[in-house]
């Protein structure tokens, strides 16, 4: 993940003076406030946003906040001292109170507005005001933005009150689900995927939020119970927190001359994004035209690795909108998001995703991103006849690229020099027919076993004879294809570097959500050291429970193999 560079700093920063001195926040600088916003950020209630980059917005602090977690990897990237989370002013800071801050540091932070497009096509209904002007960052808000250790980061509260994005909402999030997108980004981050990192984790057990979920293992689609849960906010860290939906939502404005400064707005966030996120790989000198385009050929380039390597490991994002898709092509928004166990094309955890946002539709539905954005960037080269053309063709070339991607990351993962589309092909239908786990079948190829028993234990129903001569018959096919590759321990190396040996398992997750909700973090700091080095040989101990087939109980049991998005 890029981000932008500037001057050293100490290397360690030990109180929360020193990090308070670090901020810098180009975003407000450099871009617009909405016109009707409120100086002091006052501005919690659901209305329309006309115009304007981002809102000043202050956030709703957290009674009683009481330590959960933190990162120790990104307090280390970030040269901040570990005692820092237990300092009361950065404690304050993180759990949503501003109050008390002091210069060069602002009583309030921010939150953005963007468009929302399900697959390529625009929507406004999810609007309340049945325009795009209300739909947003309904309970994020970034509240620190600075340079640490020579790079620039946003730090985000998800769940830190409402916003005037907030449709009528409460700007929390619970418990449950900060505790699934602390850990399930550093786990990301630990798998060598562009992600947004996480920073610290707060809940206050004297203020609940109400949300609909699912009782014990009930086997319903929809929730089917109301459950009172502790509030809670976890600081998100990224070069910038930009998505697609944000340059749709300017665009969009543009096209149709919303206001007389709209042009130069959809501009503005362009040239922002340039410097946040790809300045280094973008020559500054460059007319702007050719800078736009230089930035299509980036983004693309970084959206098919990305969506390459969460085929690689299982991820399934769930709800791949534009709007989830952010500009700088990383990981973002960790909501009805799942890691596929059982092998199936078409896994999807949650319940509203349809099938097109399904594992295995995840490329596609990066395209249709793709198209909005190039739609986007379109915008302002009206007056560009041949950098539109080199544009367009970047866009026409975008199923191509990608397939070439996947060939490539497929081949990978079972250690070949070559891409081998049909040999691929063909062990996804084992994997299908076997019901196969797919990350511990992947896994134990890496032994380059010669018949199917040492697979056997990555299935979750009996394989007949048949079946394991259609394996055999497989196995000998790869051997011969493997033969030219590598001597076979470097190719056993090589495809446990590729395939993790350690998932994330939904049913290994409840239980530390569920703990931490009795004020009982210890399985969440278990789950912190398990996911710290994914790839690495387990223990027996941590293999016992860890590397394991999801247990029989928990197919179908809501809030495990499915979820809503209630959050």
């Amino acid at each position: 993940m890029t981000a932008s560079s500037s001057a050293s700093t100490p290397a360690t920063t030990s109180s929360f003076a020193d990090f308070a001195q670090q901020v810098d926040y180009s975003l407000m600088q450099h871009l617009r406030p909405d016109p009707e916003s409120t100086p002091d950020g006052q501005d919690h209630r659901a209305r329309q946003v006309r115009s304007g980059h981002y809102v000043p917005v202050t956030p709703t602090p957290l009674p009683n906040p009481e330590y959960v977690a933190h990162s120790p990897e990104l307090f280390a990237a970030l040269g901040l001292d570990e005692a820092l989370v237990h300092d009361g002013d950065f404690r304050s800071v993180f759990s949503g109170d501003l109050s008390n801050v002091s210069e060069p540091m602002r009583p309030h932070g921010w939150a953005t507005g963007y468009a929302l497009s399900i697959y390529g096509t625009e929507y406004n209904q999810q609007c309340p005001f049945g325009n795009g002007n209300g739909y947003g960052d309904g309970r994020a808000i970034s509240v620190v933005e600075g340079v640490f250790e020579g790079q620039r980061w946003e730090m985000q509260l998800k769940g830190g009150g409402p916003t005037p994005y907030c449709r009528g909402a409460d700007g929390r999030a619970v418990l449950r689900s900060s505790v699934r997108e602390f850990l399930a980004q550093e786990f990301m981050h630990a798998l060598g995927i562009p992600t947004s990192r996480s920073l610290t984790l707060y809940v206050s057990h004297d203020e609940t939020v109400r949300r609909p979920w699912y009782s014990g293992a009930s086997p319903s689609m929809d929730p089917d119970i109301l459950v009172d849960n502790s509030a809670a906010i976890t600081t998100r860290v990224a070069p910038s927190f930009l998505r697609v939906g944000q340059l749709e939502l300017f665009a969009r404005r543009a096209r149709r001359e919303a206001h007389p400064e709209a042009q130069q707005e959809l501009q503005m966030i362009v040239q922002h994004l340039i410097e946040r996120n790809y300045r280094e790989d973008i020559d500054h000198s460059l007319p702007f035209p050719a800078q736009v385009v230089q930035l299509a050929r980036l983004f693309r380039e970084r959206l098919i690795s990305l969506v390459c390597h969460w085929m690689r490991v299982g991820y399934c994002q769930g709800n791949f909108n534009s709007d989830n898709c952010a500009a700088g092509g990383f990981t973002l928004d960790y909501g009805p998001f799942g890691f596929c166990e059982l092998f199936d094309p078409r896994f999807q955890p949650w319940t509203g995703g349809g099938i097109h946002f399904s594992f295995f539709n995840q490329p596609k539905a990066a395209e249709t991103n793709y198209r909005m954005f190039w739609s986007a960037l379109k915008t302002l080269l009206r007056d560009h006849p041949a950098k539109t053309a080199e544009l367009d063709a970047l866009h026409a070339t975008f199923s191509e690229a990608m397939k070439a991607g996947l060939d490539a990351m497929w081949a990978r993962k079972v250690g070949l020099a070559n891409v081998a589309p049909e040999l691929i092909g063909d062990l996804l239908q084992l994997m299908v027919a076997s019901k196969a786990d797919y990350t511990i079948v992947f896994r134990d190829l890496a032994s380059l076993p010669n018949e199917v028993t040492p697979l056997k234990r990555g299935f979750y129903v009996p394989s007949d004879a048949e079946l394991e001569a259609q394996w055999n018959a497989w196995l000998a096919r790869w051997h011969q294809q493997l033969s030219g590759c590598g001597e076979p321990e470097e190719i056993t190396a090589s495809m446990q570097r590729t395939n993790p040996a350690i998932t994330w398992r939904e049913w290994l997750i409840a239980p530390a959500y569920e703990q931490a909700a009795r004020g009982d973090y210890s399985l969440v700091h278990e789950l912190q050291t398990v996911f710290r080095n994914p790839y690495a040989p387990l223990s027996a101990k941590l293999a016992g429970r860890y590397d394991q087939l999801r247990p029989r109980e928990f197919f179908g049991a809501g809030g495990i193999s499915h979820y809503s998005c209630s959050s």
